[in-house]
């Protein structure tokens, strides 16, 4: 992938400009899915559980060789999700570092950076629960792959607690395949504290989510074809021997150590040490309609790491505002970008927009709100970044466009580069990664990298 900037420029509002490289020529891997992909030889650890959303390792590491990363330049994900950033960073012997607000999500990325833990270890104890798993099944007239018998009538089959089980999509999982699930969950539990527990519920959660369960990915998560019945002891010991397989290859190998904070982005400060970061490379979320805590829900409420709808509230708001399901009153992020002209301009279009075609709901009312609330997230965010940045730190923050409040175009990386200039920044440049068609606007949406320095704070 060339990231070189072009002749070509792009008005941004505000006194800048960046270059661009020019759009995708047809049949460039960048204007399709390929761009994203995850290749072959990069799935060991990353494929111990992934964001479908997530942004590939191979632009991690174009990064990396781009800024010129070493041993003593710690390299920062604000915006972690399941770990890309940082475990690349860690496969090439580099201080990694992330801050991730969702709980599922900072556990996942925690466990995909612990290779210390023993292999034969790891599959010793998932072979011993897996049997115990099993026998207890057994018992009930419930085989692994199928049914080998009718379950014992006095048996019932496990279900979630009431509160837990309103916050999961209808039919995300069915019953035989949920209770078998919620057995095995059972004797894992037995050995929580365990070295290998942590590494268990992971293969567990990705089990559940590509295998056992009924979900699917469009991008948006969503329920298919129903699994009556489906393998889930085996489907998860499957994901153990993945794990193993990749602790093996790292097994008696010294690493930097890598750390990720459950924390929210926008208060990075909180938990960075000033001047100590040399790079960052992220991916935030889009400023859209999706719901990010929908992709990991069926996972975080099985394994308890979200039990109520309080709870999920609470994870909300440590969120960037970026859909209109989680706006609250108190919000005001929108402070930060009250007088900047494109955003302005674009909040007043979508309201145009709804009240031109007489879109009422609540949700609806609210997608001017959240535009101005998710900018001003970002300026806050990068505002907070800066005593953290030694001077020269680069920075790449892959952005895409969007359209999906009412067809009002957001170019989401010109008007997040002209924010960080005025927050002063340097805007290296903007680096066309891949492009996506629109079906509802009929046009190529862009995915693109906002490359920006900190030269430390300015004078006077």
């Amino acid at each position: 992938m060339t990231t070189q900037p072009s002749t070509a420029q792009l008005s941004l509002p505000g006194p800048m400009a960046a270059h661009i490289e020019p759009a995708a020529a047809n049949g460039d891997q960048r204007s399709n899915d390929r761009a994203n992909r995850l290749a072959v030889e990069d799935r060991a650890f990353h494929d111990w559980y992934r964001f479908v959303l997530s942004f590939p390792p191979h632009l991690v590491r174009h990064y990396l060789d781009d800024f010129n990363v070493g041993p003593e330049d710690p390299v920062l994900d604000p915006f972690c999700g399941t770990g890309t950033t940082v475990i690349e960073a860690r496969r090439r012997h580099l201080s990694g570092i992330g801050l991730e607000a969702n709980p599922f999500a900072h556990f996942a990325s925690s466990v995909k950076i612990g290779w210390e833990l023993s292999p034969d270890e790891l599959l010793l104890a998932a072979q011993e629960i897996a049997h115990t798993a099993l026998g207890i099944l057994a018992a009930q007239g419930i085989g692994d792959n199928a049914p080998f018998a009718t379950p014992h009538m006095d048996i019932p089959l496990r279900r979630l607690d009431p509160e837990a089980e309103q916050l999961l999509l209808t039919h995300s999982i069915s019953p035989l395949p949920l209770h078998k699930a919620l057995v095995l969950l059972d004797c894992l539990n037995q050995h929580r504290g365990a070295r290998f527990y942590q590494h268990g519920l992971l293969a567990l959660a990705s089990a559940l989510v590509f295998k056992i369960s009924n979900l699917h990915f469009g991008p948006e998560v969503g329920v298919g074809k129903l699994k009556n019945d489906v393998p889930v002891v085996s489907a998860w010991l499957a994901e153990i021997a993945n794990m193993v397989n990749d602790l093996r290859v790292v097994a008696g190998e010294a690493y930097p150590p890598a750390v990720v904070h459950l924390a929210d982005a926008r208060n990075a400060r909180a938990f960075l040490c000033p001047a100590s970061i040399a790079a960052v490379i992220t991916s935030p979320p889009y400023p859209n309609e999706k719901d990010y805590t929908r992709t990991t829900r069926l996972e975080s409420v099985i394994l308890g790491f979200v039990k109520n709808r309080a709870e999920l509230r609470s994870l909300k708001k440590t969120l960037l505002r970026s859909n209109t399901r989680g706006v609250y009153v108190a919000d005001n992020d929108d402070a930060w970008v009250d007088q900047h002209p494109e955003i302005d301009r674009i909040a007043k279009a979508i309201e145009a927009r709804r009240i031109e075609l007489g879109k009422n709901s609540g949700f609806e009312r609210m997608y001017a709100k959240v535009t101005r609330l998710y900018f001003g997230g970002m300026a806050r965010h990068l505002a907070d970044l800066r005593p953290v940045l030694r001077p020269g730190a680069q920075l790449a923050y892959v952005v895409g466009d969007q359209a999906s409040y009412l067809r009002v175009m957001i170019r989401t990386g010109q008007i997040l580069a002209d924010i960080a200039q005025t927050l002063g920044y340097e805007v290296q440049r903007i680096d066309l990664f891949r492009t996506r068609f629109a079906t509802a606007t009929r046009e190529q949406l862009r995915e693109e990298v906002v490359v920006l320095r900190w030269n430390g704070p300015q004078e006077g």
